[in-house]
């Protein structure tokens, strides 16, 4: 027959205690905190209806089109499609409310255009960037491009003039004296819609094979008589040569 103690153990008792007291504590605080600081739902009706208490600043792009049809038809069909007017103009609404009173911005400075355009090596390849230093300096950009639809006045002649990093790269690597064109055909429509048709790129070892194969004949230029060799048969087993070496700063140890 199992026999149970008379008394409570003391460390039990006082657990019992403190487990008695902080439900009692939890309890009256969840009675005493307000509804809206527990409820969810009650929280975001409370902010809808903050937000919609804030005077409303912008008209939104369509807004414009009523007015600037021919603009923002220009825009839609250009390379500022997904930004809305008042990215560069500014908050529009008072100004659709009474167009003569109040004027939108206009931006005019360059120091507002490269907030997008300024060279920066995180942004995607094939963004359009520039040095603003150097760039046509002091010259406003409206001044060579429509905002609206920002098309280069002029198609790119360099490869730098997009790729920049890659450009500083090479400028200090092995393959500094070969043109860009020497690895890649570079389509002219490449030059307007740099994402939309790209530049080829060697697909087989054999393009570096060309300089770089032990004992090659096909080319008897300088630059490729200079070149480190490697036995192409074994160096590499299958792999295409730029899986392992970085071809704009390809390191080399011999």
């Amino acid at each position: 027959m199992v026999k149970f103690p008379e008394k409570m153990p003391d460390s039990l008792a006082r657990l019992l205690v403190v487990f008695v007291v902080l439900t009692a504590v939890l309890a009256i605080a969840w009675v005493m905190i307000p509804t809206p600081m527990k409820s969810v739902h009650v929280q975001w009706d409370n902010a809808i209806l903050r937000e919609k208490a804030k005077p409303m600043r912008y008209a939104g792009a369509h807004a414009c089109e009523e007015c600037h049809g021919e603009i923002y038809g220009k825009k839609k069909a250009g390379y500022h499609r997904d930004l809305s007017c008042e990215t560069c103009h500014g908050p529009a609404k008072t100004h659709t409310e009474d167009p003569d009173k109040t004027k939108p911005a206009i931006p005019a400075t360059r120091s507002f255009c490269v907030q997008c355009h300024a060279y920066n090596p995180s942004r995607p390849r094939g963004f359009p960037q520039i040095n603003p230093q150097g760039h046509n300096p002091l010259k406003p950009c409206a001044g060579c491009h429509n905002p609206h639809d920002p098309k280069p006045p002029t198609t790119p002649k360099e490869c730098s003039a997009c790729h920049g990093e890659i450009a500083r790269t090479k400028a200090v690597s092995h393959h500094v004296q070969l043109e860009c064109t020497t690895c890649h055909q570079a389509p002219q429509q490449h030059k307007i819609t740099p994402r939309g048709v790209k530049p080829t790129k060697p697909q087989n070892r054999e393009f570096c094979g060309k300089c770089h194969a032990k004992d090659t004949r096909e080319t008897r230029e300088k630059l490729a008589k200079s070149a480190p060799k490697i036995d192409m048969a074994e160096h590499g087993e299958k792999y295409v040569c730029w899986q392992c070496h970085y071809p704009h700063s390809p390191e080399v140890e011999n």
